[in-house]
């Protein structure tokens, strides 16, 4: 057994890539990915799931916050938290948020509260099942959320038949570093029925294939000096997108590093962070109506 520390066995993973096999008619070609719940836990290795300044910024206006059952999934109720105002409910303007890797914690319920006070019924989905106290702990979920794309896209699938059930007539995504990329693929299963897709800082997807699902807009924002989520697999994303014809918007704020806009954390960065809630407030407006 190897004597290597576990932090720094998994901080030393980050750098070491993982090979998938894909089939493309008869043929199987090898492809290589970054361990990207290594990365994250390297940069998450120092923090405690505190909530940041950014979800300790209160709404606009009076907001609601509930816990909900929006989905059952083999037999199992899916709860999720579910935030908006008395106007907010009567728009028709829904907005999907996806959690970091900590789970649904006090953090996202707070920044859920934070966008429904800008006019949105914003549901807070529950990709986990729990939530994490260690960046250990959160790796563990963090890789067994990704061991089931099926089943996370199946759950965000329910979510946006919810809230097209309680009358929402445009919806949109947003999620922070796990939840990026989990907002991507909220693009890729609601299709037409999605309208508008934020992600932060997320894995990036730039398989044309699975790309070819996406039909909403796309604004990426990213950290210049984000170690975790290298801007070259960022650009790759981008091309793949525009070459399929797709609407996508990526603003690199250079001087940030990863989780700058994370709700729970100690990586918040207020100038990074205060800027990218404007540029996704004024995305969602211009693209829900």
């Amino acid at each position: 057994m190897n004597a290597t520390k576990p932090a720094t066995r998994l901080a030393v993973g980050a750098a070491l890539l993982l090979t998938v096999t894909s089939t493309a008619g008869a043929q199987n070609a090898k492809v290589a990915q970054p361990d990207y719940a290594a990365a994250m836990h390297r940069e998450h290795m120092n923090e405690t799931p505190t909530a940041s300044a950014g979800a300790r910024i209160a709404p606009r206006v009076e907001v609601v916050g509930e816990t909900v059952t929006y989905a059952t999934i083999n037999g199992k109720a899916i709860k999720g938290f579910l935030a908006r105002t008395a106007a907010s409910a009567k728009t028709g303007k829904a907005i999907i948020m996806v959690h970091e890797w900590w789970g649904l914690n006090e953090g996202i319920q707070a920044m859920a509260k934070r966008y429904a006070g800008e006019g949105y019924t914003v549901l807070a989905v529950d990709l986990f099942g729990s939530v994490a106290t260690t960046p250990d702990a959160a790796m563990k979920l963090y890789q067994a959320g990704m061991a089931d794309i099926a089943g996370g896209e199946k759950n965000l699938g329910e979510a946006i038949s919810y809230l097209k059930k309680a009358g929402a007539t445009s919806i949109g995504s947003v999620g922070y570093c796990y939840g990026g990329h989990w907002s991507l693929r909220t693009g890729l299963v609601g299709g037409a029925n999605l309208d508008a897709v934020v992600m932060y800082y997320g894995a990036p997807i730039t398989d044309p294939a699975q790309l070819a699902r996406l039909k909403a807009p796309v604004l990426g924002l990213f950290g210049g000096k984000d170690t975790g989520i290298p801007l070259d697999s960022v650009r790759a994303m981008e091309a793949a997108m525009k070459k399929g014809g797709r609407s996508v918007t990526i603003n690199v704020y250079a001087n940030a590093n990863h989780a700058f806009a994370n709700p729970t954390g100690q990586a918040y960065d207020k100038t990074a962070a205060e800027d990218a809630f404007a540029k996704t407030v004024g995305f969602f407006k211009a693209n829900l109506k």
